[in-house]
């Protein structure tokens, strides 16, 4: 089972000033460290002459923690005026800058390319991760509940591609990587 460092770099934004009915909208460019491993079926699964069970090896699901630093760029202000705040004098709660912790839940699957030896030496990922962040720093807002609708935590989902190429022979299997179904 695999174990996994992962560092993310990215941007993350949300909400709009024309669709949202607060005109809330954030911009967060967040750096995410994370530790997962991953559990193929072809490590539970007997896949020896089944061509069903051949594709199914590649299948993946894998979990772990990490956290999220977040830095928002957002609409910090009432823009619609209300009852009791006229426009842009409601300051939403919430900050900027944060550390949450979180959560990812990966499923993908892998493509191995194998060399003469029958032996994976390139694998080509296609992955779907849903991170679940505890804490309120990933779009900056921090928003009542008696306020606002606020009973989930934050989240965001990604779709990734990977390239991964294996350095050396591998020597250690307790059974075979290429299945004899085809």
């Amino acid at each position: 089972m695999p174990i996994t460092l992962e560092v993310q770099k990215g941007t993350l934004s949300g909400g709009s000033t024309s669709t949202d009915q607060y005109k809330r909208q954030y911009s967060n460019s967040y750096l995410g460290l994370y530790l997962h491993g991953d559990l193929q079926l072809g490590q539970v699964i007997d896949y020896y002459y089944s061509g069903i069970n051949e594709i199914l090896k590649n299948v993946y699901f894998g979990s772990g923690v990490g956290f999220v630093d977040d830095n928002v760029k957002n609409q910090r202000t009432n823009l619609v005026a209300t009852s009791q705040y006229p426009a842009g004098t409601y300051v939403f709660p919430g900050t900027d800058h944060s550390i949450d912790l979180a959560i990812p839940i990966r499923m993908g699957y892998e493509f191995k390319i194998y060399n003469e030896y029958d032996e994976p030496y390139l694998r080509i990922d296609i992955q779907y991760t849903h991170t679940v962040v505890f804490g309120e720093g990933l779009d900056g807002y921090n928003d009542p509940p008696s306020h606002f609708k606020n009973q989930n935590p934050d989240q965001y989902r990604e779709i990734g591609f990977t390239v991964k190429y294996d350095f050396g022979r591998i020597r250690a299997f307790t059974k075979r990587i290429r299945g004899t179904g085809f």
